[in-house]
């Protein structure tokens, strides 16, 4: 057997969310930063992104992570974020299935019964808390680059739709936001599908019609790259929960409870006086499992009011192998069929 290209991928799922994590293979991306590296990867290498990510490897309903050395000397490893048709700067369950991946495996050392580490993102440095016993991560935390509302009631027309109320914020990526139930969703298992193709309408819109979301200190993150349902928010003994789902392209739901989002929906609540600093946010998603977030604090970007939010998960690893390209492979970057993807990818947007 000779493969020309081969590498160490752990299977790792955050609260039902999976993300694959290359640990090998990959030696290093050219960039001076995670930023840099990751557009490295989408301007001069998307054909890895392809090969891991599409079929026969791959499928719609999942991410991709490598592992790279950081330059940020406040860092001990970085990593760049792979998804089906964007490179986002920032994610929630990809950090917690990657740092999950990098402790369990033995990269970077465990310390119990906390272990506190710093990785590089493309959109920053994330802080991270690791709850660990007997070998295993039972929680990660991650201290979230500063998350803020680009847009309150805002509006687009969609075809079919009409008029779409909606946010805009920014937790890592930028989202827009709406009430499920204004657009007829409980957020129920079987809605999935029709959720989906009512995500990506509005997402298109967004972009054809809201011209100015652009990040205030970064001008290469721009544009509503994703869509969030938000369910009614309850107050509890314990603090606020809410159910939610977000819409990933090509037109899958996230089946975690979204971290980047959570991120964006904490700067909204925020922003509307319905959470306070300090206030714990149980948020849940379409298959019931739970991320916890948090506002630790507030700061400004670029001039815009934002918070510093905490989000708390779980990953669970579910697999370690390889994958492999053969020179003869005639398809060596995969493809996508509509069948299964809600749309055929051709190309990948760049910012």
């Amino acid at each position: 057997m000779r493969w020309k290209r081969a590498f160490t991928v752990v299977g790792v799922h955050a609260e039902g969310e999976y993300g694959k994590v290359i640990t090998g293979g990959v030696v290093d991306v050219p960039g001076k930063t995670m930023f840099d590296k990751m557009v490295h990867l989408r301007d001069h290498d998307d054909g890895l992104r392809k090969l891991c990510l599409f079929e026969p490897r791959g499928a719609a309903v999942h991410s991709c992570n490598i592992v790279l050395p950081s330059n940020n000397p406040k860092a001990q490893a970085g990593y760049v974020i792979m998804e089906s048709t964007e490179y986002p700067p920032m994610s929630g369950s990809n950090t917690i299935c990657t740092v999950t991946a990098i402790l369990e495996t033995g990269i970077l050392p465990m310390v119990e019964p906390l272990t506190k580490l710093t990785l590089e993102t493309p959109a920053g440095l994330i802080d991270l808390e690791c709850l660990c016993r007997d070998g295993k991560v039972l929680q990660v935390k991650f201290k979230n680059v500063p998350s803020f509302v680009q847009l309150l009631d805002g509006h687009v027309e969609v075809k079919g739709l009409g008029t779409v109320k909606l946010d805009v914020a920014y937790g890592g990526m930028h989202y827009a936001l709406m009430d499920a139930s204004a657009l007829g969703f409980a957020i129920a298992p079987d809605e999935a599908r029709d959720i989906c193709v009512v995500g990506e309408k509005i997402r298109e819109a967004c972009q054809e019609q809201l011209k100015g979301i652009v990040h205030p200190e970064n001008r290469g993150i721009r544009h509503v790259t994703v869509t969030e349902f938000m369910g009614p928010l309850k107050r509890t003994k314990k603090g606020l929960s809410a159910r939610n789902t977000v819409v990933v392209s090509p037109g899958r739901l996230d089946r975690s409870p979204c971290g980047t989002g959570t991120s964006a929906r904490l700067a909204v609540m925020h922003a509307r006086k319905l959470i306070k600093v300090g206030e714990m946010f149980d948020h849940t998603s379409i298959i019931g499992t739970h991320f916890y977030g948090q506002i630790v604090g507030t700061t400004k970007v670029g001039g815009k009011r934002a918070i510093i939010p905490t989000v708390a998960g779980r990953g669970y690893i579910t697999s370690i192998g390889q994958y492999g390209l053969d020179p003869d492979d005639p398809l060596p970057e995969g493809y996508t069929l509509s069948d299964t993807w809600l749309r055929t990818v051709t190309s990948i947007q760049k910012t």
